[in-house]
């Protein structure tokens, strides 16, 4: 498993890697990153508040990003320190250091990180953070206060699931365990297999229908039962390919997307599918590739694949509706939906904003340098987002 630091560039070899070129000039002209050109800008998007959450994520992976809830933004930044701001004022509510919960560390003590890798997620009053240690910790939404701490075997590098007072952690040693929300005891665990070789990123769970969706390193969509962790039905999403172990990864570690009776998955090598909630039979796929989390709105599928090219997708038949290929190769994020537009980041910190009609470039605006890295979130028509160096933002748009 490819556990050490990873840097933007060594996700864009990955992806010009796992779609292998024939010849020198086509390898380079597959890692090219595509330069911005002018745009016929509609709006400007305005800045509400701004903020700062500590020394964000620097060069790692990471898919921490902002959440909401009890009118808040909750934030988080590697090194552990975790932070409630007032939703629409930006007002600091709290501020938690994560690697000094004890308050033992002396004034001529090195900080130890706390390396958050998981979350928040919030819920009954609380927020949850995992670390690429196997530490959870459950704060007070209203005072970050601690109120209670687990463990589990395994890196925490997605967001919990939080649903009917359990929490469900996926990690990528396999472990897929779930905890009593309220207490922290230990509900269940299942082992799921993780092949030799898989991307460094796993699927964040997700919870509906009484189930625990979550994606598999061996490329697969599984369901378990949320009470007991019984195991229900699992589909095929990834179509491994080629002679060799890189070219037959297939992660799935988007996280599921549930719309009413259907969820929909993204395989990093395979195909975007449409899978019946109910028995797991896949009603349609199509070749599409991905790591990066998908977006719905009414009848359209948003997605960002391994080059950067955004796409928008019929969810009731898969047929393509429109692609952007302008952002070849610069580290984009999977796409938010907010009004009338689609949104995703890149790596030099651009938010660009995406008619959904016709795929055309509406908007454009710099947060800061150091890159938008995780799929910005929305709320009430707002557009939270949070880069590398740990500049958070909140965006309006007409």
């Amino acid at each position: 498993m490819i556990t050490t630091k990873t840097k933007l560039a060594a996700m864009v070899l990955l992806a010009s890697l796992v779609s292998a070129c024939s010849s020198t000039d086509d390898e380079d002209e597959a890692i090219k990153v595509a330069e911005l050109t002018e745009i016929n800008e509609q709006f400007e998007p305005e800045v509400l508040w701004d903020a700062s959450v500590g020394e964000g994520v620097d060069d790692y992976f990471s898919r921490l990003k902002p959440a909401h809830g009890y009118n808040k933004i909750f934030s988080v930044s590697r090194d552990g320190d975790a932070y409630a701001y007032d939703a629409i004022t930006g007002d600091q509510t709290w501020h938690v250091d994560l690697s000094d919960l004890d308050s033992e560390r002396g004034f001529f003590d090195n900080r130890q990180p706390a390396l958050i890798g998981g979350g928040p997620a919030v819920g009954i009053n609380k927020v949850f953070f995992g670390t690429e240690n196997g530490e959870i910790f459950a704060l007070n939404a209203d005072t970050g206060e601690l109120e209670w701490t687990g463990k589990v075997k395994g890196e925490m590098i997605a967001k919990p699931a939080l649903d009917s007072g359990i929490l469900v952690v996926n990690t990528a040693s396999g472990v897929l365990k779930a905890f009593n929300a309220i207490t922290g005891e230990d509900a269940w665990e299942v082992t799921l297999d993780v092949p030799p070789l898989t991307l460094r990123g796993i699927s964040a769970p997700t919870i509906a229908a009484g189930g625990v969706l979550v994606g598999t390193s061996s490329g697969q969509l599984t369901v378990f039962m949320l009470e007991k962790g019984q195991q229900g039905w699992t589909a095929e999403v990834g179509e491994p390919t080629g002679s060799t172990e890189l070219e037959r990864v297939i992660d799935v570690d988007s996280s599921p997307l549930v719309f009413g009776d259907k969820v929909y998955a993204i395989s990093s090598r395979g195909n975007l599918v449409s899978i019946d909630i109910r028995n797991g039979r896949v009603l349609w796929k199509r070749q599409y590739s991905s790591y990066r989390q998908l977006a719905i709105d009414g009848n359209t599928l948003y997605l960002t694949n391994l080059k950067g090219h955004v796409y928008a997708v019929d969810r009731i038949n898969g047929l393509e509706k429109w692609s952007n290929l302008a952002l070849t190769n610069r580290g984009v994020t999977g796409p938010a939906v907010v009004g009338n537009y689609v949104v995703v980041g890149d790596f030099e910190g651009y938010l660009h904003f995406i008619d959904q009609e016709t795929g055309e470039f509406v908007a454009r605006h710099e947060v800061d340098s150091s890159g938008v890295y995780a799929t910005p979130i929305v709320e009430n028509n707002v557009l939270y987002v949070q880069t590398r160096d740990g500049s958070l933002e909140a965006v309006k748009v007409p």
